[in-house]
């Protein structure tokens, strides 16, 4: 069996199956378990910031309206992040409600943070408990349409993502993750540098994707249903790291380690680690 640091794991929205997801307490959580990576999503709100958040709209399953009322179903038009100011946004509770799809998950209170709050926070928990600096798996929620109505079109989106990164100086400690080929490809353009990591959850073959992609990526991350040995092969053959998602059973996580994946994002980073570490 391989040792931990052979297979990098990481913290899927921070530890979303124990604390609520993509918030500064289920990163700097993750981070105390010994993730190698805090995996996250970015989506940018009316006044351009970028805010961690896996939906651009209010989720009404587990956020609260400022006054502690429920969000209705079905108005993500209404509360579209890309139309709120993050004063606005930032007013909103997405912890104490609970995820009733992760019943280990805390109920605290909790608030969508920006990009430069998350990275800013964890690099201080982790130098403070002389923990090993963290790295960062950042995926770029764009619409795989030319709508954009919840987000800006890629040449900004990328642009504003990449000028947060620089500052933040974290360019040698990210990935950068899409479905969105057109937001890979300008990642692509604008700095080759970057780890660019494609997510895949259709069928296609991985030559396929690659083609759409229209150039090698450091990294395939599949649904690990999509995984099997010839993908692998497949892979290794072009020296492309494969990172499967979301892997929470141990079954899973031990079948896909025999496989030889190279990373495994979780909900449940505590689970894996302490799998991998017996």
């Amino acid at each position: 069996m391989p040792i931990k640091n052979q297979i990098e794991i990481h913290g899927h929205r921070g530890a979303r199956g124990l604390f609520p997801e993509n918030t500064i307490t289920a990163f700097i959580e993750a981070a105390k378990l010994g993730v190698d990576f805090l995996e996250m999503d970015l989506v940018i709100s009316k006044d351009k910031k970028v805010v961690v958040s896996h939906e651009a709209w209010m989720n009404p399953d587990f956020c609260t309206k400022p006054d502690g009322k429920k969000i209705e179903k079905n108005a993500q038009q209404k509360y579209n992040l890309y139309k709120m100011n993050y004063s606005e946004i930032v007013g909103f509770d997405c912890g104490k409600k609970g995820n009733k799809e992760f019943p280990k998950q805390k109920s605290i209170p909790a608030y969508k943070p920006l990009l430069s709050e998350v990275i800013t926070k964890v690099d201080a928990f982790t130098k403070s408990n002389h923990l090993p600096l963290i790295n960062y798996n950042i995926e770029i929620k764009s619409e795989l349409t030319d709508c954009y109505i919840f987000n800006p079109k890629p040449k900004i989106f990328v642009n504003l993502v990449l000028s947060e990164i620089k500052k933040l100086n974290i360019q040698s400690r990210i990935i950068l993750q899409s479905f969105d080929v057109k937001i890979l490809q300008e990642i692509q353009k604008k700095n080759p540098a970057i780890k660019i990591s494609l997510l895949v959850e259709n069928e296609l073959s991985m030559e396929a994707n690659l083609k759409k992609l229209g150039f090698v990526p450091t990294i395939y991350a599949p649904n690990f249903n999509l995984i099997n040995k010839n993908l692998v092969k497949a892979l290794n053959a072009k020296n492309i790291k494969l990172i499967a998602w979301t892997v929470n059973e141990i079954a899973d996580v031990k079948r896909l380690i025999n496989m030889g994946v190279n990373s495994i994002i979780t909900d449940y980073p505590d689970r894996v680690i302490n799998f991998i570490k017996k």
